[in-house]
């Protein structure tokens, strides 16, 4: 796993949020993005998944339209089916 390079930052939230064990979190993170194992450990289609998706990048420049902070958390809390308590707060003062 290659951290925010691939998904090991999305499989990690499932560790904490669900207490899944390694595998499992990896096979349930796959399968909500809808792509193999394999693909889950490539640099590149992750790139790209996480850039269509907007789940952000944090290879690239820190104010580059990619890393769109709270939005991808957004992005993620919602295609990953959890919540995420920067999220929730952000809702909760914003009134949404």
């Amino acid at each position: 796993m290659g951290g925010v390079r691939t998904a090991g930052d999305l499989v990690l939230r499932m560790q904490l949020a669900k207490k899944m064990k390694i595998t499992e979190a990896k096979e349930y993170v796959a399968a909500k993005l809808g792509v193999t194992l394999e693909e889950l450990h490539d640099v590149v289609t992750m790139t790209e998944l996480r850039e269509d998706r907007g789940l952000g990048l944090a290879h690239v420049e820190p104010c580059a339209e990619e890393n769109n902070g709270i939005a991808a958390k957004f992005r993620i809390a919602k295609a990953l089916d959890i919540e995420i308590n920067s999220v929730e707060r952000f809702k909760e003062r914003a009134g949404m």
